[in-house]
């Protein structure tokens, strides 16, 4: 099956009434269907625990988004296991088939596009625009991987040897971990799930306990695409009864993390400590967290400026680990910068995001958002609030202000410490390289912006601004699979390069072959 070249999916333009009423008509559909319970699947069994969470709409806090059986060790033991014996089958499916597998989720997923984006509406407070992305991200996960598997599994260049023949084949690993986040439900939790899936690899997932029914709607249609039983598990469940375990389990091969730099560090520290019975070395692929800069030059449109800032601190409010939540400005156009952005972050509309006039919707829980105000505690002694700063107006819900602290030193736990809230700290800095020196100054790399007319200023930020994703007059958040391989430094990860052309590799591991041939 021939799909052509890899192309980005588009976004929907919500602005025709017909892209408009599709999503109305998903929201509703996706309302009726609220409150459903979810099993644990594994080995293709589906089993209903006794004991069961509530995934819960952080607009509507006393909503139920779906019932999630809960997973024990002993589900762990259980679903290694099932992992391991489909691993052995699995593998020896052409890749072909594999990748089409990926084809038909990614025709599936299109066609329920706005299903899908409807469950991150209300189970993770997505906008009707980011949850949208989300989904085109996890439809571009599926498409592209796919592609790659095909290319890795053909024919790989090696030096000719006179008197042999030589090739170079690339197996799978065996049974992996995948660990998601809740802020990119679909596109993370899919594209983790799909590379290793397509590599011949086989899973258990363990969603984000703020995201599992996204996570089961994605295994359910993996399930109706005929996925053979025991590749793809689903396993809810607390860290520490079933993610711990699974990291430890000598079973399994591989460990994929997106999450939190302490959670990531305890993964990596867990998975290198090897158990009776393991015989390798496990791999972890972890992204972690950032504290991303926007670096201000004053030889720029500030318009431009505000507008990228403000869409890379406040999208998803501020939930992502690539949103910007420094911007550092050059001294020379300090106070007007500060003018223009302060009366676009208070024309921001919080609400509700099943309401398309929103902008920023609820954070994801009630630690979160308490998290979150106490940052902005420490911000109000750090800097100087000048927008924001509480709970906005809507109490059914964990809705917080866009926040914006001007004055921050670079230094100050604002300037240093990831919030994963809307809160933006502004620094002033003397000069580009000052600049430059600040947004290097923490122990994250993940990723960084610099807005400037500057040729050369913009070559220097080339080689000196240290992070995984830079982007030159543009916002430092979205990605796109395929242009924009994703993964930070230092603290912020093993710099994995999501929909990258070296992504699969995490998932593969290189055999070579020599053949003496003659004499």
């Amino acid at each position: 099956m021939d799909r052509g070249e890899f192309r980005n999916e588009p976004f929907t333009d919500f602005s025709k009434p017909e892209n408009r009423a599709a999503m109305e008509s998903a929201l509703e559909s996706v309302a009726s269907r609220l409150g459903t319970s979810y099993d644990l699947v594994i080995g293709g069994e589906h089993v209903r625990t006794e004991s069961s969470f509530a995934s819960l709409n952080p607009g509507r806090k006393e909503q139920v988004v779906g019932r999630v059986s809960k997973g024990t060790k002993e589900h762990v033991e259980r679903a290694i296991r099932a992992a391991s014996q489909a691993f052995h089958d699995w593998k020896r499916v052409p890749a072909a088939e594999r990748s089409a597998y990926l084809f038909r989720a990614a025709d599936e997923m299109r066609r329920r596009k706005h299903e899908f984006s409807a469950w991150m509406i209300y189970e993770v407070g997505k906008t009707w625009p980011e949850a949208d992305a989300d989904t085109a991200e996890a439809i571009d996960f599926l498409e592209f991987y796919g592609r790659e598997n095909l290319r890795y599994s053909g024919p790989q260049q090696v030096t000719p040897v006179p008197g042999e023949n030589n090739q170079l084949l690339y197996l799978p690993l065996g049974v992996g971990v995948v660990v998601p986040p809740w802020n990119f439900p679909l596109a993370i939790m899919a594209g983790m799930t799909s590379a290793a899936i397509v590599t011949g690899n086989s899973v258990v997932l363990k969603p984000s306990s703020d995201a599992p029914v996204i996570a089961a709607q994605f295994v359910a249609l993996l399930e109706s695409l005929g996925l053979p039983k025991g590749v793809l598990n689903f396993l809810p469940g607390s860290g520490a009864e079933v993610g711990g375990p699974l990291v430890a389990h000598p079973l399994t091969r591989f460990v994929c993390f997106t999450g939190s730099k302490e959670v990531g560090l305890h993964i990596n520290e867990l998975a290198a400590r090897p158990q009776p019975g393991q015989r390798w070395i496990k791999r972890v692929v972890a992204e972690m967290g950032g504290k991303d800069a926007i670096v201000v030059d004053r030889d720029v449109d500030l318009d431009q400026a505000v507008q990228g800032v403000v869409a890379s601190a406040y999208g998803f409010q501020g939930q992502k680990c690539s949103a910007c939540s420094r911007a550092i400005v050059d001294a020379a156009v300090y106070d007007a910068f500060l003018t223009k952005l302060k009366d676009r972050v208070d024309a921001l509309r919080v609400g509700l995001p099943e309401d398309p006039q929103s902008q920023l919707g609820p954070v994801i829980n009630e630690k979160a958002m308490k998290t979150i105000e106490e940052y902005i505690a420490v911000g109000r002694k750090e800097g100087r609030l000048i927008a924001g700063g509480g709970p906005a107006a809507e109490t059914g819900g964990f809705f917080l202000k866009p926040t914006l602290i001007a004055d921050v030193e670079p230094k100050a736990r604002l300037a240093q410490e990831e919030i994963f809230g809307p809160v933006l700290a502004v620094i002033k800095a003397k000069d580009f390289g000052d600049a430059l020196r600040i947004a290097n100054d923490t122990e994250f790399g993940l990723t960084g912006a610099v807005y400037t007319r500057d040729p050369q200023k913009l070559e220097r930020a080339r080689r000196e601004f240290f992070v995984g994703n830079l982007y030159l007059n543009r916002k430092c958040t979205g990605a796109l699979v395929g242009g924009h391989p994703f993964g930070g430094f230092n603290m912020s990860g093993t710099d994995s390069k999501a929909g990258g052309r070296d992504y699969l590799l995490l998932f593969l591991q290189a055999q070579s072959i020599a053949e003496k041939v003659g004499g």
